[in-house]
Order: C-alpha cells, then structure tokens, then sequence
C-alpha cells in the first residue's frame, strides 16, 4: 500500500513538473512571439479604431485611424480631414487594442514618399510641420526619395508663382506631419 502512494506521489510529481515546463515554454514563445511585433504592424491591426491618438512634440492628432505603412498613419481628425503622420516623429499612441497583423509586401514597400506624391498629384494645400512642431503651409512640389519640397504660400491661396513667400525642403527623417487644409 505505501508503495501504491509513493508511486503515486512520484507520478504527480512528474505530471506537476511537466505542466511547469509546458507553462514556461509557452511563455517563452509568448514573449518571443511579442519581441517580434513592431509599431507598423501594432496599427495595422487597429485600422478603423474610431479614437486613436498619437502624440508628437508638443501636440497630439487624434481621431479614427484610416490606415498604416510602414513608416506612417493616416489620422482622420475630422471628415475629409486626414493627417499623414509620420511613425518617426510619435512618442506614444493611446487607444489601440491588442494585437497584430502582418502587413502584405505591397504594404511593406508603400513608404512614406509614396503617400506623399499621393497628396503631391492632388495639388492640395497642405500644413506641414516638422517634429519639433515648426508649421509650413503651402503646396508639396517635389517628393523626393528622402524629402519633400513645399511652396509655401497662404493657406487661402491657390498655387501660384505670385503667392509664393519661399521653398522649403522636409527630409523625411524630421517630418511630423502633413495635413490637408
């Protein structure tokens, strides 16, 4: 009988040890899993979230998220009002829920310069600020393969060689963002 309790005894234990192992395996591949995720795919997964905000340097865009590349998002901070933000400049994002999504090749490759000759091709007004908060307004003539050019003009005014007060150029790597007026 006490052989009985002592194989017994034995058995759980093997049992105990081995539910322990599965449990730390699994977290192990958790927090691998999660070492894998980045910002691009952390949004990606919350496109159409109604109330995200992603603060920059001194002020927050907020509003529904329309969609995400691999170095910006796009915020509608009111309708017809989108915010082409660039991914470099946010220091923190609230309103997103858990998960990821894997974004498609084509996805991958649909930088921040191909978002911006969209915006380009429209002849739009546009504010541009810069991430330490510094705004432009005017027309984006040039996007380049690492910078935009803006003809800065008037909010109120169209395009025109007589409007212009000056040229700006914006390397990508300290573009805040780009909203359409």
């Amino acid at each position: 009988m006490r052989w009985d309790r002592l194989f017994d005894d034995l058995e759980a234990q093997l049992a105990l040890d081995d539910a322990r192992e599965l449990a730390s395996e699994v977290a192990d591949r958790t927090r691998r899993e999660r070492a894998l995720l980045d910002v691009h795919t952390r949004l990606l997964a919350n496109v159409g979230s109604p109330r995200v905000a992603l603060r920059l340097s001194g002020r927050v865009v907020a509003g529904r998220l329309a969609d995400v590349g691999p170095d910006w998002a796009l915020v509608e901070t009111a309708p017809e009002r989108p915010v082409l933000v660039a991914l470099a400049a946010v220091r923190s994002v609230s309103g997103i829920a858990p998960g990821a999504r894997t974004p498609s090749v084509v996805a991958r490759r649909f930088g921040v310069g191909s978002a911006l000759r969209a915006v380009s091709r429209d002849r739009a007004v546009v504010e541009v600020a810069d991430m330490d908060g510094q705004v432009a307004t005017g027309t984006i003539d040039v996007v380049g393969a690492d910078h935009l050019e803006l003809a800065e003009h008037a909010a109120d005014e169209t395009r025109r060689t007589a409007n212009l007060t000056g040229r700006l150029l914006v390397p990508f790597w300290s573009l805040g963002s780009v909203r359409r007026l």
